[in-house]
């Protein structure tokens, strides 16, 4: 698509057309989910039925269906609120960054943390949307050291500080929380963001970051800034469930 192939050299000439579409694309796909974790909680309440068999249970065949399912099932609405806003903004954050390699991303730590979490997790059933949080959260913030770009660590300081305690979540401090959901998430978040550390965005700084070294004034390369993104250079159930 164009619009993932759209990123301007200088923040100070954009495009308002391409830039309002850019930015309502980068809405609709959080949006959505978000709104079908909410519609899947609505569905199992009203139908008094409970879904926490349908997470993930580690080391059991039966428990493999939870590395697609489990992110959608939450034990009360405290705990779906908790998930709804950070993997909102964080799932924003993804595409209108990253936009042409966004959703590979996001399926690489989806699947990936849900099948760590099969592979390493406690006997219990494993469930919320938390695991992916984590793993976004790590994406972004390591990304943002990796680029020094301000905007991605800004963005991702302001989640961790809504999420609270996100980095207490990678602990086993709290029998109900599932800690080891979370330490997969953010092992594959951290491991994603050096991985696609080549797929760089370059751009003009703003006049409020720091200025460019007398050296790199001379250097082309480090003030030549392409339009465009690189291409590929290389619970709750009656007994025990984990949030």
């Amino acid at each position: 698509m164009p619009l993932f192939r759209y990123y301007p050299s200088n923040p100070k000439n954009l495009d308002p057309e391409m830039e309002k579409k850019i930015f309502f694309h980068s809405l609709l796909f959080p949006a959505l989910f978000v709104l079908l974790l909410w519609i899947v909680k609505i569905v199992e309440l009203s139908s008094g039925l409970s879904f926490v068999e349908f997470g993930i249970f580690p080391r059991h065949i039966n428990g493999l269906q939870g590395i697609l399912f489990s992110p959608f099932i939450h034990s009360d609405f405290s705990h779906l609120i908790s998930n709804s806003l950070p993997f909102f903004i964080l799932g924003f954050m993804l595409i209108y960054f990253y936009r042409r390699i966004s959703y590979r991303i996001f399926f690489l730590l989806y699947i990936l943390s849900g099948i760590s979490t099969w592979f390493m997790g406690r006997e219990a059933w494993h469930i919320g949307a938390s695991g992916v949080v984590y793993a976004l959260a790590a994406f972004h913030f390591v990304s943002g050291i990796i680029r020094s770009d301000v905007r991605l660590l800004t963005l991702s300081a302001i989640v961790v500080f809504l999420y609270g305690g996100l980095v207490w979540g990678l602990l086993p401090i709290r029998p109900e929380i599932s800690w080891e959901g979370h330490l997969s998430g953010a092992i594959f978040g951290v491991a994603l963001a050096f991985y696609y550390r080549k797929y760089i965005v370059r751009r003009e700084k703003f006049d409020w970051e720091d200025e460019p070294d007398e050296d790199e004034e001379n250097d082309d390369d480090t003030i030549t800034f392409s339009n465009k993104e690189f291409s590929d250079s290389s619970k709750n159930d009656s007994t025990n469930s984990t949030l």
